[in-house]
Order: structure tokens, then C-alpha cells, then sequence
């Protein structure tokens, strides 16, 4: 079992500073090739946060991100048409200051260092999606680290 937190990074500006929001109103963008978890996702997550879009393939992030701003990422590592990890590592490289929290099939402590090291500041496993989805977001909304317990 692994959940990991990290001190407030300073490199980053909050996202939610300029708004006033409140935590549980963040725009979040989802983006899974899947839509069966897209609309699962969406539905736990519409009385607590504004999902501002959905998105199922990689291609489409980006340019969704730069038009929505969203606070927060909830991303696919696998999308089909490319990976979850390079599109962090774009978005990084283009100046995106929001969070990324990455939901994924894959349990290899490989995966996640990646994640972690692309700028994510979650790995949500879809088998606990139920369970530590929120937990996530949250972590990573306070600029913590969640991690999602891997099976050995």
C-alpha cells in the first residue's frame, strides 16, 4: 500500500488563486479513450467539481486545455492514439500551471514514477477509481501527491 504526499511545491502558481473558488468548484478536463469510464467519471464528479469538457483521444487535450483552463486534468495514460505521460510532459513544456492526476490500468511502480516525474500529482488505478478518485483530486488541488496502492 503506497500513498505518497509531497509538501506545497512553489514553482507553481495555485490555479484557483485568481478565482476565489472554493476546492470543490475546480474545472476539471477528462480525457480516457474509454467512454463508458468517461461518463462514470463525469457522473461522480458533477456535484462537486465543473467538468468543463470530456475528451477521448490525446490529440484533442491540448488544444482543449488551452481553451477551457481547466485547474485540474483527470488523464488516461493509455489513449489510444499516443501516451497520457507525453501529453503531461507537453503540457508542462507549454506552461499548463493547473494539475494532472493520471487514471490508469497500469500497477508498475514504473508507470508511476513516470507519472509523478511528467507532472502528475496523482495515479488513480481504475479498479479503485470508486475509492480514490476524490482523495486524488483533492491531494492534488492542495499540490499533494496520491497514489492509488499497487498490487505486488
Amino acid at each position: 500500500m503506497q500513498h505518497l504526499s509531497v509538501s506545497h511545491i512553489t514553482t507553481k502558481r495555485d490555479p484557483l488563486e485568481n478565482r476565489g473558488d472554493q476546492l470543490p468548484h475546480a474545472r476539471i478536463l477528462l480525457a480516457d479513450d474509454h467512454t463508458a469510464i468517461l461518463n462514470h467519471v463525469s457522473d461522480m464528479l458533477k456535484d462537486e467539481y465543473e467538468v468543463v469538457g470530456i475528451v477521448a483521444d490525446g490529440n484533442s487535450v491540448c488544444s482543449q486545455v488551452r481553451t477551457l483552463k481547466p485547474d485540474l486534468i483527470l488523464l488516461d495514460i493509455s489513449l489510444g492514439d499516443c501516451s497520457g505521460i507525453e501529453i503531461a510532459r507537453l503540457l508542462q513544456e507549454q506552461g499548463y500551471m493547473g494539475e494532472i492526476v493520471f487514471l490508469t490500468v497500469h500497477e508498475d511502480p514504473d508507470f508511476v514514477s513516470a507519472a509523478i516525474g511528467a507532472g502528475g500529482r496523482g495515479y488513480v488505478i481504475k479498479s479503485r477509481l470508486n475509492i480514490d478518485l476524490r482523495p486524488a483530486l483533492e491531494a492534488a488541488l492542495l499540490h499533494r501527491v496520491f497514489v492509488s496502492p499497487i498490487s505486488d
